[in-house]
C-alpha cells in the first residue's frame, strides 16, 4: 500500500490502482449457505454507489454520524468504506437517537426507528436482495444503490485528522485508524496476497481489523465467516484449504 494513504478510501484506491482484479472480500452465511466473492474492483463498485447514495440521495455531510446496525457482512464493510468516503462517522452499533442517520439489517429495524434522520434497512439476502416486502420507514437499500453512480467524488474533501469510526465506545480519526490497522497487519504478518479467514463479529475493533482495515492496510484479502460456528472442524479444514488461506483469527 501507498505510504501517503491517509483514510481508509485511500487504502481502496491504491489497493484498485494496484490490482483490481484480485479477491478482496469473500463472504460466507454458514447459516444459508451463501458465498460471495468480491474483487477489489467490485468491492470499490458498491462503496461508490453506496457513497452516492450516501451523499446525494440521503444528504449526509462530513461529520454526520450514522448508527452501523448490521452484523459482520460484505454489505457493511462496503458501508464502512463509503462512510469514509464521504466523511461521515460510522458509528458501529451506535445509538440510533443520537444519529443523523442509521442503517439497519432486518433483525434491528425496531431499535433503528429511534432515529430521526434519514433510515436505509439491508435485507442481507443471498446476492444483495431486497425485502420481499420494504419495511415502512426506511429505503430499501437494495432497490436504492443499483442506480447510483459508479464513480464517487466528495463534495467536501474528506479531512483525515476527521472522526470516522466509533467501535466500543472509542472513536478514531481517519489517519488514527489507518495507523492501527497497520500495526495490526504487522503484528498478523500480513502482506500482499496473504488471505484472513476470520469469524469475529464488527462489533469491536478486533473483529472489524481483522474482517476488513488490517487486510485492506497490508494488500491482502479477507475470508469473512459469518455463523463460523456451524460447521464442523472438517468443512472449517476443508475451506481453510480451498480458499488459500494463509492466516486465521
Amino acid at each position: 500500500m501507498n505510504a501517503i494513504d491517509r483514510t481508509p478510501a485511500d487504502l481502496l484506491r491504491s489497493a484498485l490502482a494496484a490490482d483490481p482484479g484480485r479477491p478482496l472480500v469473500t463472504f460466507y452465511d454458514d447459516a444459508t449457505g451463501e458465498r460471495v466473492e468480491l474483487s477489489v474492483a467490485t468491492f470499490a463498485n458498491w462503496v461508490a454507489k453506496t457513497a452516492n447514495l450516501l451523499q446525494g440521495d440521503l444528504g449526509a455531510e462530513p461529520g454526520d454520524r450514522l448508527a452501523l446496525l448490521l452484523p459482520a457482512h460484505w454489505q457493511s464493510a462496503v458501508w464502512l468504506l463509503a462512510c469514509d468516503s464521504v466523511g461521515v462517522v460510522a458509528s458501529v452499533g451506535g445509538d440510533p437517537g443520537d444519529a443523523d442517520l442509521v442503517v439497519s439489517g432486518p433483525d434491528t429495524l425496531e431499535r433503528a426507528l429511534e432515529c430521526g434522520g434519514e433510515r436505509v434497512a439491508l435485507a442481507l439476502r443471498p446476492l444483495g436482495g431486497r425485502f420481499p416486502q420494504p419495511p415502512a420507514g426506511f429505503a430499501d437499500y437494495a432497490v436504492e444503490v443499483p442506480g447510483q453512480g459508479d464513480r464517487f467524488a466528495p463534495f467536501v474533501p474528506v479531512r483525515p485528522e476527521g472522526p470516522a469510526l466509533v467501535v466500543g465506545g472509542e472513536e478514531l480519526s481517519h489517519t488514527a485508524l489507518v495507523a492501527r490497522a497497520r500495526e495490526d497487519a504487522a503484528k498478523l504478518g500480513l502482506g500482499e496476497g496473504a488471505r484472513v479467514l476470520t469469524g469475529l463479529g464488527y462489533d469491536t475493533w478486533e473483529g472489524l481489523s481483522a474482517g476488513l482495515y488490517a487486510a485492506l492496510a497490508a494488500g491482502a484479502s479477507v475470508v469473512l465467516c459469518r455463523n463460523l460456528d456451524r460447521l464442523s472442524p472438517e468443512a472449517l479444514a476443508q475451506r481453510t484449504e480451498s480458499e488459500r488461506v494463509t492466516h486465521t483469527v
